[in-house]
């Protein structure tokens, strides 16, 4: 009798086993190069579908009556008018700091620039929080840079491709930044804990000294710390309504409520050291 045949479900498993067996005894160098191959070549589906998107919001926002534009108009002549004044004040006060680091003879920190990137894909399930943004290397997006917005920290470039960069979200449960707490510059440990089961953004303050209390009631906001390397000091990364002390007695723990917009950013800022002139 000739042998018998696998059938096809039979044959799928055994295919798909030898493919197991040979991707695990691959070189890391070659898993590791057919990684990037593949985020290159999924690079411009991804941006296509996000600038077929910015179109659709383009003519949804063509469909708009005139008296929709004429107060949307004023709306935006609005919020200019509020920007242009604190940008006043900014100037203002960054003429002050020069001021009085030439007085002083202080060497100016190290200061960024902003690159905003549109955010082309998503992806928010109960373990890894993380976004894909339009622009990469090409823009002079490395890892390891901050990511912000208008209400703080939005997180970390984790890996960076030619057009293409991954951001690790701030409630992402692997990223972990020093912190302080605004107006106490003692270093404090922020990290961040998915969604709660009411599907927001939340995170995690440990080693907080024992004497910092909370207000029943009231809320303490906690901001980025220079000491974390990536971000400058001073950035929202949330608020804490509540501490616990820690089963060792020493340190206080609590929830961090984190800005409920980053479930649908459309347009985030990548900050780019600049480079000291010799």
């Amino acid at each position: 009798m000739p042998p018998r045949r696998p059938n096809s479900p039979q044959r799928a498993i055994l295919y798909f086993g030898l493919f197991v067996i040979v991707w695990w005894f691959l070189p890391f160098g070659i898993k590791l190069l057919q990684k990037r191959v593949f985020a290159e070549f999924q690079a411009p589906s991804l941006a296509g579908m996000s600038y077929l998107r910015d179109l659709q919001d383009y003519w949804v926002a063509r469909a708009h009556t005139r008296s929709q534009l004429i107060e949307l108009g004023m709306n935006l002549a609005r919020l200019n008018a509020a920007y242009e004044l604190r940008n006043q004040e900014f100037r203002h006060l960054e003429n002050e700091v020069q001021r009085l680091e030439q007085i002083l003879n202080l060497e100016r920190p190290e200061g960024f620039r902003f690159e905003v990137a549109r955010v082309a894909q998503r992806e928010l399930n109960s373990w890894w929080h993380i976004l894909i943004l339009r622009k990469g290397s090409f823009h002079g997006i490395a890892p390891g840079q901050a990511v912000v917005f208008s209400g703080g920290v939005v997180g970390r470039i984790r890996d960076v491709h030619t057009y293409t960069s991954t951001v690790e979200l701030i409630s992402n449960r692997g990223f972990r930044v020093a912190a302080h707490i605004q107006g106490d510059t003692r270093p404090l440990q922020f990290q961040g804990a998915a969604m709660d089961g009411l599907a927001k953004p939340v995170g995690r303050v440990s080693n907080v000294p024992s004497d910092v209390r909370v207000a029943s009631g009231g809320r303490v906001r906690l901001v980025s710390s220079s000491l974390g390397g990536s971000f400058p000091d001073g950035l929202t990364l949330g608020w804490v309504h509540y501490l616990e002390t820690e089963p060792n007695g020493l340190f206080r723990i609590g929830d961090v409520i984190l800005d409920e917009r980053l479930l649908g950013l459309r347009e985030v800022a990548v900050l780019i050291p600049i480079q000291p002139e010799n």
